[in-house]
């Protein structure tokens, strides 16, 4: 991923929070047919270091990419919040006006090697997890104990789990940390007064130490 110094984020923990926060993969791997792509929700299991850190998903399986993937090298694309920023947010704009539009974003890729588990027993595992890590919120939370033994096997024998030990993280934190202290409290300004995923970048960006 191209990410100038002033964007770099390379902090495991941060990395590993970001990818808890957005949980959402878009996985990527090279084959000699051309080039597998799945969408699918992610468990982190965070270690000490980076290979020590896996993700675990599932796909159907009728998705080819699950044999594809076997012993391949692939990433997990994780897309966090991003906006367009107007030039009219920077101060700089009625001093000279040489500004231009831009786009903020976070984004996290994981790369590693992918592996395909059919054990029933890790399966069940697998999805309890992911649901409980999307339920534990609900005033009621749902479990996959609360559907039919039987019905839960039979729509897991439909799937087949991926997953990828990691062997490098990276991060792109583009938040306007490089520019001018007016212009970073404006474009914080802006964000905070448009949409929600807007004001998760502003609330980023205040925090986010300026380059």
């Amino acid at each position: 991923m191209y990410r100038p110094q002033n964007f770099a984020e390379d902090r495991l923990d941060v990395l590993i929070n970001a990818i808890r926060n957005i949980q959402f993969a878009a996985i990527v791997t090279p084959t000699q047919d051309g080039i597998e792509v799945t969408h699918a929700p992610v468990v982190i299991h965070p270690g000490e270091t980076v290979a020590d850190t896996t993700i675990e998903t599932h796909v159907a399986r009728a998705n080819p990419h699950w044999r594809a993937a076997v012993a391949a090298q692939s990433v997990a694309i994780f897309q966090g919040p991003h906006s367009y920023v107007t030039p009219s947010w920077y101060p700089s704009k009625q001093e000279h006006g040489k500004v231009v539009p831009t786009w903020t974003y976070v984004t996290v890729h994981a790369h590693g090697t992918l592996e395909a588990i059919q054990d029933d027993t890790w399966l069940a595992r697998h999805l309890e997890e992911l649901t409980n890590q999307n339920e534990v919120a609900r005033e009621v939370p749902w479990a996959v104990s609360d559907a039919p033994t039987e019905f839960i096997g039979s729509l897991s024998r439909g799937i087949v789990g991926l997953r990828m030990r990691i062997d490098r993280l990276e991060g792109a934190w583009k938040l306007n940390q490089h520019k001018a202290t007016p212009d970073r409290d404006g474009t914080a300004r802006g964000l905070a007064n448009a949409g929600e995923m807007e004001q998760q970048l502003s609330d980023l960006l205040t925090k986010r130490a300026p380059s």
